[in-house]
């Protein structure tokens, strides 16, 4: 099975309307409720495709039992860890006319040293049935900046392959602890590393740890730089809908293609097709099987060979 962590777990509320009038009345024309969080949205997906998941995290609080609940529902296997502080709501205004989407983020709870060293102790105990494991999203508040390090030495420590999709203090102080793939975004890349170009941004976390960087560039697809090669892919087509979870759609699909040893064009492919049909569907955590299916074997995957590496001292983060 595949571990999703989501520190910072929330209730996803996504309000559909025409469009967004700012400062009067907006008529919502449906809405929807379920768990969220970048690693949920992950397992969401990984479920979806019928492979085996984990969900684990920190949920507190009347939301964090209504986040719990939906899980169970969905028919995700919950190991959530109970905290004391009130887990966070999103809120998604999905402008249906123009293709855009507004999200409101709440920071979440404020989580305990006690309850930090006992979530450590609770992801050491699932590690030895994970084949990988992926750690997503914010920190909640109360949590050391290195703690995705910290929960990339219990991975190695257990052998286990693990994922990093953060950003910031997150990002930058996890490299040292050598995770197999991160998975930022272009403004994420910049903001790390100082460095305005992607590639020799991606460049410079490769050096700095990670073994593998796979950058999401939006509508110019992903970006890949690996010990293997380097490579460029991207969607024939740019689809209008909800772009909240087509991140973690890739990310889902990079896990996978991580666990089973697919070649990185293969991984690529199967990472822009999914992260497009998951813009497609209405709510993160979903995508359309009908877009995935036609754009699968449609994906321009090409490599390119970076230039040699020329960051500085100053512009490779330093944990």
């Amino acid at each position: 099975m595949i571990l999703t962590v989501t520190l910072n777990a929330a209730l996803d509320i996504t309000h559909h309307l025409h469009r967004m009038r700012p400062h009067g009345s907006n008529r919502v024309r449906a809405v929807a409720e379920r768990a969220g969080g970048k690693g949920v949205n992950v397992a969401r997906i990984l479920h979806a495709l019928g492979h085996p998941t984990v969900v684990t995290g920190l949920a507190g609080g009347l939301t964090g039992r209504a986040v719990r609940a939906e899980l169970a529902s969905a028919g995700l296997a919950d190991r959530m860890l109970p905290i004391a502080g009130e887990s966070r709501r999103t809120v998604a205004v999905v402008e249906e006319s123009v293709g855009d989407t507004t999200i409101l983020l709440e920071p979440g709870p404020v989580v305990s040293a006690e309850e930090w060293a006992r979530f450590l102790g609770h992801v050491d105990t699932l590690l030895p049935d994970a084949t990988a494991v992926v750690l997503s999203g914010s920190l909640p508040r109360g949590l050391p900046e290195d703690a995705y390090a910290h929960l990339l030495r219990l991975a190695h420590t257990r052998g286990v392959p693990a994922v990093l999709d953060a950003d910031g203090a997150a990002l930058s102080t996890a490299l040292s602890a050598g995770p197999a793939l991160v998975k930022p975004n272009a403004d994420e890349l910049t903001a790390a590393t100082g460095l305005s170009d992607p590639v020799a941004a991606a460049r410079a976390l490769h050096a700095a740890g990670a073994e593998a960087v796979v950058a999401s560039l939006g509508a110019d697809g992903l970006l890949a730089v690996t010990a293997q090669g380097a490579w460029r892919a991207r969607s024939p087509e740019r689809l209008a809908g909800n772009p909240t979870g087509a991140g973690d759609a890739a990310v889902a699909a990079l896990t996978l293609g991580l666990v089973t040893g697919e070649p990185w064009p293969d991984r690529l492919a199967e990472a822009v097709a999914l992260s497009a049909a998951a813009v497609a569907a209405p709510l993160a955590g979903d995508f359309d099987p009908d877009v995935h299916r036609a754009l699968r074997s449609l994906v321009e995957v090409r490599p390119f060979r970076p230039s040699p590496p020329f960051a500085t001292e100053e512009s490779v983060p330093c944990p």
